[in-house]
């Protein structure tokens, strides 16, 4: 059984996971001890909001949720808290030349927490598409995953430059819905939000589909044993 287990595909890409999270939290304390700053560890609060679409839907494939009424509570709860796995990407913005460290060194801890909570987030939606997969067809199911990349990326703008999260759903709905909203009725007037979200959204949408190929692709992939005999 535990065999098993630690060669099941989830086990190994939620280890490396956790062994990259660890990685980039050591990253931010070496950080922290040189320059004695704390100038990035909001990025570990960052990486912990992008865990929990991963978190959410690993609990529904661990307790096999089957009923439809669950498995849409848990869609609208992955899809509130989705799009802080991309966030951490637009964190590049507080890269800068800074006293006592590296910019490369910078560099590479910004990336480090992107890549880990972006990884996280497209693991999630994987997991959606399974979900989905008892109820929709594969074209409609890539087109619902489409969607929710272009949604997502709207979630970072508001995230990002209209400092909203995930929790505001319930502390100020009112005052999120009425953000939202004015940029539907007056989408002229706030281009810049339908440019980070359709720019953004295409670049996830390119990013997640060609990890799902190459995925695909190694899947298919003879293995290297099979030709030497063969052969």
């Amino acid at each position: 059984m535990i065999q098993k287990l630690i060669k099941h595909q989830r086990f190994e890409i939620n280890l490396l996971l956790i062994l990259m999270t660890l990685f980039c939290f050591s990253l931010s304390i070496f950080r922290y001890y040189v320059s004695d700053t704390k100038v990035f560890f909001f990025l570990n609060w960052n990486l912990f909001l992008a865990w929990i679409p991963l978190i959410i839907t690993s609990f529904a494939l661990i307790f096999q949720i089957k009923s439809k009424t669950s498995l849409m509570l848990m869609v609208i709860a992955w899809v509130l808290f989705f799009p802080n796995s991309p966030y951490i990407l637009t964190d590049l913005f507080h890269l800068k030349v800074r006293a006592g460290i590296p910019v490369w060194y910078d560099l590479i801890v910004i990336l480090s927490y992107a890549w880990t909570g972006l990884i996280c987030g497209f693991v999630s939606l994987n997991d959606i598409e399974k979900f989905l997969s008892a109820y929709f067809k594969k074209q409609v199911i890539n087109l619902i995953v489409v969607f929710f990349l272009f949604l997502s990326s709207f979630g970072v703008y508001l995230g990002r430059f209209l400092r909203w999260n995930s929790w505001d759903i319930l502390n100020n709905p009112f005052g999120l819905f009425n953000d939202i909203i004015v940029r539907f009725i007056y989408p002229l007037e706030h281009t810049k939000t339908w440019g980070v979200t359709v720019l953004m959204g295409i670049m996830l949408n390119f990013m997640y589909f060609m990890i799902k190929i190459i995925k695909k692709e190694g899947n298919i992939m003879v293995p290297l044993n099979t030709i030497s005999k063969t052969s």
